[in-house]
């Protein structure tokens, strides 16, 4: 479990970047200001988080749930047209925001597993699980998952287990 919020922003700032390099081209490009968007909000995320502004790091993170949402139904009303760029970009976009809206969750539920606050960390580590359902998404449920049976370890189980 012991993975520093700096490697996981390397990591999540890594993959925005690579995908705003593939996504690079026109200034005007819609999909390039809302990848642009969405880095602000992750940069914002890590910034808020490092202060101890947890309030304003969970919005930062509401707010790349609520793009990929928006995202997620421009793919469903374009569904008709798939095989476009224009939906294929969209579907890009929004797979690359949910992944690193799960990636903040777990960030924050290591923050406050680091901070001594196992019942704050379990409710992070348990809104990836039950909220990042997709089968593309298993990666970021079995992460939490572990580090749920990590912060057992560490703080022993939760009031609301029964063992």
């Amino acid at each position: 479990m012991k993975i520093s919020g700096r490697h996981v922003f390397c990591r999540t700032a890594g993959v925005i970047v690579l995908f705003v390099l593939i996504m690079s081209g026109c200034a005007a490009d819609p999909y390039q200001r809302r990848a642009d968007v969405m880095k602000d909000h992750v940069e914002n995320f890590y910034t808020h988080l490092k202060a101890n502004r947890v309030a304003a790091a969970v919005h930062e993170n509401e707010q790349i749930e609520a793009m990929a949402d928006q995202m997620a139904d421009t793919v469903r009303k374009q569904g008709q047209l798939q095989g476009t760029s224009q939906v294929e970009r969209e579907f890009a976009l929004m797979k690359t925001a949910r992944g690193t809206a799960a990636q903040n969750w777990i960030a924050l539920g290591q923050y406050f597993a680091i901070k001594q606050q196992p019942e704050k960390a379990r409710a992070s580590y348990q809104r990836v699980i039950d909220t990042y359902t997709d089968q593309t998404e298993r990666t970021y449920r079995e992460q939490a998952a572990r580090a749920l049976n990590d912060l057992e370890i560490l703080s022993g189980p939760s009031p609301s287990s029964t063992h």
